[in-house]
């Protein structure tokens, strides 16, 4: 489900020689649980940074450090994917 208050959050993935992107979401999964659940799942494959936005409020931010506090809140760091250790380590 989208965002209930229209905030978007998207993540650059690094793709190695392929280069970097941030991924295609379906608009049901752009929001703030979605994308932490999606890291903690293994979802992306060198997560960079996480980028959310509201254009209904006129807003643009990087959250990547934000996401990487909650995510250290809520897990321990030997129960996450490597990507996402790696993830915490570039941004911690």
């Amino acid at each position: 489900m989208p965002s209930p208050d229209g905030t978007v959050y998207l993540v650059l993935d690094d793709f190695g020689e392929f280069g970097r992107a941030y991924r295609e979401t379906p608009d049901t999964r752009t929001d703030r649980q979605a994308v932490l659940t999606d890291l903690l799942t293994g979802q992306y494959e060198r997560p960079l940074r996480i980028v959310a936005f509201n254009t209904a409020d006129g807003w643009a931010r990087d959250v990547t450090a934000e996401i990487a506090r909650e995510l250290l809140v809520r897990t321990r760091t030997t129960d996450l994917p490597l990507a996402v250790r790696e993830f915490l380590e570039r941004t911690a």
